[in-house]
């Protein structure tokens, strides 16, 4: 290395590698091995047009194997090479007949042009040598020493716009101080990188070759993708002079223009150019000027004083879950989408009053109209209404209870508007099925008590029945929209075999498993984490008469049945599970004070200072 501190050029400093990308037909890659890895190195290879050789002996990989019978590779036994031994096997000691075979198939095959080994026998470094002798460059998996090239940690986007792969790749190394390392930063940019990066290269691709006046590939033009751009700042010469301009100096003139919308519009706006937009531009009229998008450079000459109406702005939709009520359980991103994103807010019936009012008075907010005998209309009439309102540039916030994909219908919201062109976000919100349980004192699951969660439903679409879990003791279910039908809910529970519901509704069909002991813990929590919280709970025997005796009903509401329910009451019971079901009875006196059930209002009064 030479260094001069009085030198006008940077020095030199050791360490890097040359980073270059091989395409095309012309170039063919040398593969020896049949393993996984081997197989990932010729998918790489083909989805870049090379030619692929693989040389291999015994085990191949099925994908390869698959790959040579599509005629996809040229795969080839090492046993029928001339000379050559089983000396590749960890077994064969004789390294210089797969040497001198290697060397006299890499002369019969002039046109490759890289080799990657990917075995390891006591013999590589053989292979290896003979590669570097004719002078081809080589990688050896996992011995840096032996190779001339590396593989770098690569992410090919996919356009957004056809869901195929597109023309954009981005590669990291870290020269082999961390293979592991250089994958998660190539996450970490791919992570950060605009969504429609992909949809702007092609966009751009596009209007290179219009530029070109060629539907075929063009050859970089004025400017290479390592940033070597000859940024036109001043007036092309030829450019709007009374002499006409040769069909090159045209050409070179369009393609300046390429090489500044590239460098000034924003990603998005590359994304969504349409062909008159490219029209427009390669014309540099720019009697057309009105839109905030410009190319204008800090020369003010002509060539950058192009402007183009912009797109009509496009809405979005987002899909926002609003959590159990709450105000403070609201995500920071829901809380941003209605303080600061919203230009309509759709809202479900049950959101709470205290998560509306967080929403400026700007912003027109709209109540699903929803009552029994009208849910589904009132659900098409909010899709409708996203979709018109977006088809006007707005951002619509569909705001739901809870998570919107928990019974929130979110599934068929995303399809609907999909459909009609908008591809929402979906933001989850805290779960009631998970929280409402918590401001009630329950935990869902807890050791010694409940092992696992069950989450379901107590009513199907269209007011249908569903099928409810079995009885396990050692398991929590958590029932959504059933509180208004706790009758058949429980009877469908607690119906023993010979459908004897005991004085409630015959559940046969509405349950798979085991029918639950009557003295099985429930517990009803009706708009749950709001101040006016309401908890009552009981044994499924019994929660029917209990729920009847409180009054009127406070929507929402859920079911949590199982043993966690007593769980961490009082002094707590944490043994259920190891005691077994003798000291049921004595536990459930324990806990309700040996009253049938016990009701609680509010939560705990914490919650307001936090």
């Amino acid at each position: 290395m030479v260094s001069s501190t009085s030198s006008p050029y940077p020095a030199p400093v050791g360490g890097a590698s040359l980073l270059l990308t091989f395409k095309g037909p012309r170039n063919t890659i040398l593969i020896i091995g049949g393993d996984a890895l081997a197989a990932s190195r010729t998918f790489a290879a083909l989805e870049a047009g090379m030619q692929v050789i693989i040389l291999t002996r015994g085990l191949v990989c099925d994908e390869l194997r698959w790959r040579a019978d599509q005629r996809q590779v040229n795969l080839t036994d090492l046993g029928m090479l001339p000379s050559a031994s089983t000396s590749l096997l960890p077994s064969a000691p004789d390294s210089n007949a797969d040497a001198e075979s290697l060397s006299a198939f890499l002369a019969k095959n002039p046109s490759i042009s890289l080799i990657c080994i990917t075995i390891h026998t006591a013999h590589t470094p053989a292979l290896a040598r003979i590669c570097h002798a004719h002078n081809i460059p080589v990688n050896v998996t996992d011995i840096p020493a032996l190779c001339d090239f590396s593989f770098a940690a690569t992410h090919r986007f996919v356009d957004p716009s056809t869901g195929g792969q597109s023309a954009l790749q981005v590669g990291v190394t870290t020269n082999g101080e961390g293979c592991r390392l250089a994958g998660r930063v190539r996450r970490e940019i791919v992570s950060m990188l605009p969504k429609d990066l992909a949809g702007a290269v092609r966009q751009v691709g596009k209007l290179r070759r219009l530029a070109k006046n060629t539907d075929n590939e063009v050859e970089e033009c004025e400017e290479g993708e390592d940033g070597s751009v000859t940024t036109p700042n001043r007036p092309v010469p030829g450019w709007r002079n009374s002499a006409p301009e040769s069909k090159d100096e045209s050409s070179r003139r369009r393609m300046k223009w390429v090489a500044q919308v590239s460098e000034y519009w924003p990603i998005a706006r590359l994304a969504s150019m349409s062909e008159d937009d490219m029209k427009l531009i390669l014309s540099g009229d720019s009697s057309q000027t009105t839109s905030s998008y410009s190319t204008q450079a800090p020369d003010e000459s002509s060539l950058h004083k192009l402007v183009l109406f912009p797109p009509p702005k496009k809405g979005r939709i987002l899909l926002v879950g609003s959590g159990p009520g709450h105000p403070s359980l609201l995500t920071i991103a829901t809380h941003n989408a209605l303080t600061k994103h919203a230009d309509l807010v759709l809202s479900d019936k049950l959101v709470p009053a205290a998560v509306l009012a967080l929403i400026p008075e700007t912003v027109e907010v709209r109540i699903a109209r929803k009552f029994p005998g009208n849910a589904e209309g009132a659900q098409s009439e909010m899709m409708d209404a996203a979709v018109e309102a977006a088809r006007r540039g707005l951002t619509v916030i569909r705001l739901k209870q809870g998570d919107p994909v928990v019974y929130g219908r979110a599934g068929e919201e995303v399809l609907f508007f999909r459909a009609h062109g908008f591809e929402p976000l979906v933001v989850p919100g805290v779960s009631s099925a998970l929280a409402a349980p918590i401001f009630a004192g329950i935990p869902v699951t807890q050791r010694g008590v409940a092992e696992s969660v069950v989450v379901c439903t107590g009513v199907g679409r269209q007011g249908k029945e569903v099928k409810l879990p079995g009885y396990e003791r050692s398991r929590t279910v958590l029932i959504l929209m059933g509180v208004a039908r706790i009758a058949q809910v429980v009877g469908a529970m607690i119906r023993n075999d010979s459908g004897n519901g005991e004085g409630l509704q015959n559940g046969e069909g509405r349950r798979e498993g085991r029918p639950y002991p009557r003295n099985t813990p429930i517990a009803i929590i009706e708009r749950g984490s709001m101040p006016d919280q309401r908890v009552v709970a009981s044994t499924l025997g019994d929660i029917c008469e209990a729920l009847d005796s409180v009054g009127e009903q406070r929507p929402p509401g859920m079911m949590v049945v199982g043993w966690a329910v007593l769980a961490l009451q009082g002094t707590g019971d944490t043994s259920v599970l190891e005691e077994g079901e003798e000291r049921d009875d004595e536990r459930i006196r324990k806990w309700l004070g040996g009253g049938r059930w016990i009701m609680r209002e509010g939560i705990d009064q914490g919650w307001a200072e936090v």
